[in-house]
């Protein structure tokens, strides 16, 4: 093979676990720091920080592959997604499923080695949830909300990893982001409706149709009231409520891309998502700096 061939084969793989469209690690790596962050109560050890963040970045890459395997033979009647490697023909799908499950071994692998029993074990809830979730669009009018579940298992992973249980706040946490997720990955969906309607894909956008907008407006309403919630719950300050006032004024401003239903503006407000995600961890993180809250 010519080093053009190598280099071409690399940039395929790369498309195929996004490691160029980093938005979708931001999305998954922001609840999964809130929760450990919360869980220790500041900042968290470096070495569960940095195994969280590995296993991020593993379980996207893992997920994205298997995600188009499963979708090879909607992807290419997709404008959008008619370029992937997979639906394009430039990788096998013999090869997608394996570079799928060797990046999901290897993030396992990482958490069997270094935590306890309970992340172990919520890794293999987490694992079985992901793998199942490129499927739900054939059945589920909302894989959306499986989405949410399967981006935000870091959180109760996060808590038993740092404290050796989830507490109920984990869960309400976890439940919030769902609400998040479904907010921003409908704005996804609506970015693709009339190709999946042609082919029979079920998502929230066809779901909610033409109470779409107000449909992601109001669960980003509830996302930031369930999060207004948790930080009554465990008494945080003002750095809290900061960024969660920044998330929210972050999200009213996606009705204004999202309200014409137009593609580029509901991609354009899918990709700048992670901001609020941003917004709300930097103020959980400021919140723990000494005096940063108002009560312990």
């Amino acid at each position: 093979m010519t080093l053009a061939g190598v280099l071409r084969r690399i940039d395929a793989y790369e498309k195929l676990v996004r490691l160029d469209k980093p938005v979708g690690t931001l999305l998954l790596l922001w609840p999964t720091l809130w929760g450990l962050w919360l869980a220790a109560g500041g900042v968290p050890d470096w070495r569960v920080l940095w195994i969280f963040v590995l296993g991020t970045v593993l379980m996207r890459s893992s997920g994205c592959a298997i995600n188009d395997w499963a979708d090879r033979k909607f992807d290419r009647h997709v404008k959008r997604t008619a370029a992937r490697p997979l639906a394009a023909g430039d990788i096998h799908p013999e090869e997608a499923v394996l570079v799928s499950a060797t990046l999901a071994l290897l993030a396992f692998m990482t958490v069997v080695w270094t935590m306890n029993l309970a992340t172990t074990g919520l890794a293999v809830v987490a694992a079985v949830i992901a793998a199942i979730y490129p499927f739900t669009k054939r059945f589920l009018a909302v894989p959306q909300a499986w989405l949410g579940m399967c981006f935000g298992f870091g959180i109760p992973m996060g808590y038993a990893a740092i404290t050796g249980e989830v507490p109920a706040v984990a869960w309400l946490l976890w439940g919030a982001n769902i609400l998040w997720t479904l907010a921003y990955d409908t704005e996804y969906a609506m970015v693709d409706r009339d190709d999946d309607l042609r082919i029979g894909i079920k998502t929230s956008a066809i779901l909610f149709g033409r109470a779409d907008v107000a449909a992601v407006m109001a669960c980003y309403a509830g996302f930031v009231v369930a999060m207004g919630a948790i930080g009554a719950w465990l008494h945080r300050g003002p750095w809290y409520y900061t960024g969660l006032l920044g998330a929210a004024v972050l999200a009213g401003y996606h009705w204004r891309m999202i309200r014409g239903r137009t593609r580029e503006g509901c991609f354009a407000a899918f990709r700048q998502s992670h901001w609020i995600g941003l917004a709300v961890f930097a103020g959980v993180a400021l919140d723990y700096l000494p005096g940063g809250a108002a009560a312990g």
